[in-house]
């Protein structure tokens, strides 16, 4: 140990410390890694508040002076605490933290990805997502079938995440009357392509996405071509044999289908993965094996619903999305979410495969692709 007088145990301010460090102080950031990834000193050695706390020192050179650094300047009190319990006696805080230390406008760090850091923040500092999760997102491939009610939210939010790649699948044109809950599109878009607005808007949160965008209605003639390289399939789909052609194809492609449906006051959501779960895992026929009639089920546009409700429905098609992106949780696998929200109730059906399902059961091979408008008109 030097001659210096060591360190008394209040903080020391952040000129008075780089001065310090300077002279063969060390200076230790206690901090979580998504938060030096926004900034940290020059130069130092990184070890968390947890590991300090839990012993773990070992890195620590004996006789040396520490310097310890947080945030703010109160983690790095405790952590200066706990290492003069475990004998190093010139350990002090830093005053401020590593704000005060910018403020003072002492050397910092070269940064790398500065908006991957600062946008994704609240993100890497969920261990259960962290760099790894976040960056395993931004390879991602997502099919969003549907810019509408349903696709709005989950489209927004996906690309907020970070999902890298989200291709827009949808033909028809922005009209006033969607405007009321597709708030994927604005005024000044009125009798755009949909997937052109949408993509407008998705890279208008969050530039550094790849918006790809089908302006065309799915059929069987095209359907593998526009779910090719999808890791999900989010039906956002607002009528039936676009649904049935999504569910035949996801199981034929090993793809899950994250399922929304909303209707007046009530919605649905799912997520049907058959494809890669024969036997165990349900498809969407086998919940529902024939198409109810038209008059048993019309559509928005005949009996109207509540604005709110597809944003309501379609975040949790987005959470699910992540969920399956990242390995999360339990996902709405063999049960069906059913949404009211005038009761503001939520009720979940368990579901299970049908054993006789002419697309998924065990072992029976593709039938092949129908005339799915015939199909739900008969």
């Amino acid at each position: 140990m030097s001659s210096r007088t060591p360190a008394p145990p209040e903080a020391i301010a952040p000129r008075r410390a780089h001065a310090l460090q300077c002279d063969g102080a060390v200076l230790v950031d206690v901090r979580e890694p998504a938060e030096r990834a926004l900034g940290a000193p020059e130069t130092g050695l990184v070890l968390p508040l947890a590991d300090i706390e839990a012993g773990r020192v070992q890195a620590l050179p004996r006789g040396a002076l520490i310097l310890t650094l947080c945030a703010r300047g109160q983690r790095s009190q405790r952590a200066a605490s706990r290492l003069r319990e475990l004998g190093f006696e010139d350990a002090a805080s830093i005053q401020g933290g590593f704000a005060a230390w910018r403020e003072a406008g002492l050397p910092e760090a070269a940064r790398g990805d500065d908006d991957f850091a600062e946008r994704y923040l609240r993100h890497l500092l969920l261990p259960e997502i962290g760099e790894h999760g976040q960056r395993r997102l931004a390879a991602a491939r997502v099919v969003l079938v549907g810019a509408g009610g349903l696709g709005s939210p989950v489209g927004l939010y996906l690309a907020a995440a970070g999902v890298g790649r989200v291709r827009v699948v949808d033909n028809d044109r922005v009209e006033r009357s969607n405007l009321q809950r597709q708030v994927l599109h604005t005024e000044a878009r009125v009798g755009m392509a949909k997937v052109e607005s949408a993509a407008r808007a998705l890279k208008a949160l969050n530039p550094g996405i790849v918006v790809e965008t089908v302006d065309a209605r799915l059929d069987s003639t095209n359907v593998e071509a526009v779910l090719e390289g999808a890791e999900v399939v989010v039906d956002g789909a607002d009528n039936f044999p676009t649904r049935y052609l999504l569910s035949d194809a996801c199981v034929r492609l090993r793809v899950p289908m994250v399922y929304g449906a909303v209707y007046r006051f009530e919605g649905q959501a799912a997520v049907f993965d058959a494809g890669r779960h024969r036997g165990e895992a349900p498809c969407y026929r086998c919940l529902f094996p024939d198409p109810p009639p038209a008059e048993a089920a019309p559509d928005c546009a005949t009996v109207g619903v509540l604005g709110v409700l597809p944003g309501l429905v379609g975040m949790v098609q987005a959470t699910e999305t992540l969920k399956l992106l990242l390995g999360l949780g339990e996902p709405l696998i063999g049960r069906l979410l059913h949404v009211d929200a005038l009761g503001m109730r939520f009720r979940e059906t368990r579901l299970r495969p049908d054993p006789d399902c002419p697309v998924c059961a065990p072992g029976r091979e593709f039938p092949g692709y129908i005339d799915y408008e015939r199909f739900c008109a008969a």
